[in-house]
């Protein structure tokens, strides 16, 4: 295991994996974050692709990520981590839909969500409540609002003016 720090525009992130494979994104005080001896050493060369996409995206270049990701996980974890990959870029969706998905439950999917360990790169920040409202995130309601802020089309593209 290894692993590099990233700045970024909510904060340091925490990339940690093995060989090129990255195992987990986390935000400093990340409610669900490993103990940090489990990330192994730190190596500020470690996974240069999934550091150059971070960066794309933040700067509004890059809306898909292509890096190679393992998620450990439950079934049931994992499955809800597959429907969150496929929630498009700008887009979200609901608790409730995802429970539909997988045949679960609501409050099931949100602890699994919570579980996510790829945050941004399985998107978990495109989960909300059903009203549409920013619910519970792992890095926080800022950093949720603000992925989410990032990743909305202009005004132009939404038919307003402004």
């Amino acid at each position: 295991m290894k692993h590099v720090m990233v700045d970024s525009p909510i904060g340091s992130l925490t990339l940690v994996g093995a060989g090129d494979v990255v195992t987990g994104v986390y935000f400093p005080n990340h409610w669900t974050r490993p103990d940090r001896t489990a990330f192994g050493a730190r190596d500020d060369a470690a996974f240069p692709e999934a550091v150059r996409q971070l960066k794309e995206y933040f700067a509004g270049q890059r809306t898909v990520f292509d890096v190679p990701v393992r998620a450990d996980g439950s079934g049931a974890d994992r499955a809800v981590w597959a429907e969150i990959a496929k929630i498009p870029y700008g887009a979200t969706a609901t608790y409730g839909e995802l429970a539909r998905a997988v045949g679960g439950l609501p409050h099931e999917v949100g602890a699994a969500v919570g579980r996510n360990p790829l945050s941004i790169l399985v998107a978990c920040h495109r989960v909300v409540g059903r009203d549409g409202k920013l619910t519970g995130y792992a890095g926080g309601l800022k950093r949720k609002e603000f992925l989410l802020e990032l990743e909305r089309p202009p005004a132009s593209e939404r038919g307003q003016l402004w």
